[in-house]
């Protein structure tokens, strides 16, 4: 058995990938759309990551490509000499067989592709429905190309777009469902404007703070709400219209120094607690800095909301007078002690027991438990 046939009947045995879908992964194997250099971490790149190619690296590559795990695909966008972002993969196989579960299609339905990346998705979308019933969406021109490449050399036709995925591709609709590898912050009424009532959305979606979650969302009758849960935890690359700000500081803020109320660690105890926090505190993300001469000292998490606050807060002495620093309209790292604080009086809830709501006009809420028991 080869090693992508050993991929294939553990994601079976484990339930990962049904029936329904076994036979689009036969018929549409990964290795036919990762393209032939990815790139793999290297801490003693610049950048963090150093490329490897099919021809010189087979071993490796037919490796990477055929584990259950992100294949990286392009970082900076594609420029040169950035700073290592990564900017395009390939989905983990286990992640992309529940993606594709959640859209719940049949024969004859219509499917909106948002995100083309490698191609892989679009591939298996044709082999389980056909080429005439899929619709793929990619912004990167670069990106596309390489994909349309590998989905004609497999033999798959499905209608290609180049461009911004957050407005979907009126000439396709109705859609049966919107399937996005890409991440949100807001879900665009495009796609519930495109998709049929009963139809599902289904997305990554996350906040600055916590990109982490995935939306199951089921479109309501036209003028009416839609309302979906978040059906799992994943991470996905956001999409390019919709990524967070730079955790940047304002100049010439007073700032405002205390003592925190929070062992930092405890900010991001875990996805739960993340996904939670997130959501309560809109619009905020961190970064984690360290001065190279005292690593350990001087290690602390600064957050911003790309409004004018910001905050810092130290890891190691963290209860210390000077521990804090504060600035701008919001007390940002106030807002996160709270947060969490609600998250442990609701009784630690999973990502799981949250949903979403959108309304008509494109309004955007979060729940927990039911639609009515509004978080955010």
């Amino acid at each position: 058995m080869d090693q992508y046939a050993q991929l294939l009947a553990g994601l079976t045995g484990s339930g990962a990938l049904g029936e329904e879908w076994r036979g689009a992964f036969e018929r549409a194997p990964r290795s036919a759309f990762v393209p032939g250099f990815v790139w793999i971490p290297d801490d003693d790149s610049p950048s963090g990551y150093r490329r490897i190619t099919r021809t010189e690296n087979p071993g490796d590559w037919w490796s990477l490509v055929n584990a259950d795990d992100v294949v990286v695909t392009q970082v900076d966008d594609g420029g040169e000499n950035g700073p290592g972002v990564v900017t395009s993969s390939a989905s983990k196989p286990r992640l992309v067989a529940s993606m594709l579960r959640h859209l719940d299609v049949a024969d004859g339905h219509a499917v909106l592709d948002i995100g083309t990346g490698t191609g892989w998705t679009s591939a298996l979308l044709c082999a389980r429905l056909g080429d005439h019933r899929v619709t793929t969406v990619e912004v990167d021109p670069v990106v596309a190309a390489g994909a349309a490449r590998r989905l004609k050399a497999a033999g798959f036709s499905p209608t290609r777009v180049v461009g911004d995925g957050l407005a979907g591709w009126p000439p396709g609709v109705p859609y049966d469902a919107v399937h996005s590898t890409a991440a949100v912050r807001r879900v665009p009424l495009t796609w519930v404007e495109q998709t049929r009532p009963g139809g599902v959305v289904v997305s990554a979606w996350g906040t600055p703070y916590a990109n982490a979650g995935l939306l199951r969302l089921v479109v309501g009758r036209s003028g009416r709400e839609s309302h979906g849960r978040f059906v799992g935890d994943v991470s996905f690359l956001w999409m390019r219209g919709q990524r967070p700000h730079a955790v940047t500081r304002p100049e010439g803020v007073p700032e405002h120094r205390g003592s925190s109320d929070l062992d930092p660690e405890l900010a991001l105890e875990d996805v739960h607690a993340a996904f939670a926090i997130g959501v309560r505190v809109p619009g905020v993300r961190y970064e984690h800095v360290w001065d190279g001469a005292d690593p350990y000292g001087t290690y602390r998490m600064r957050l911003s909301d790309g409004a004018g606050s910001w905050a810092s807060v130290r890891y190691g002495g963290w209860d210390a007078e000077d521990a804090v620093r504060q600035a701008g309209e919001r007390r940002l790292w106030d807002e996160i002690t709270a947060a969490r604080l609600w998250w442990l009086e609701a009784g630690r809830p999973v990502v799981t027991r949250f949903g979403l709501t959108v309304t008509p006009d494109g309004t955007q809420t979060v729940w927990l438990d039911d639609p009515g028991n509004r978080v955010a």
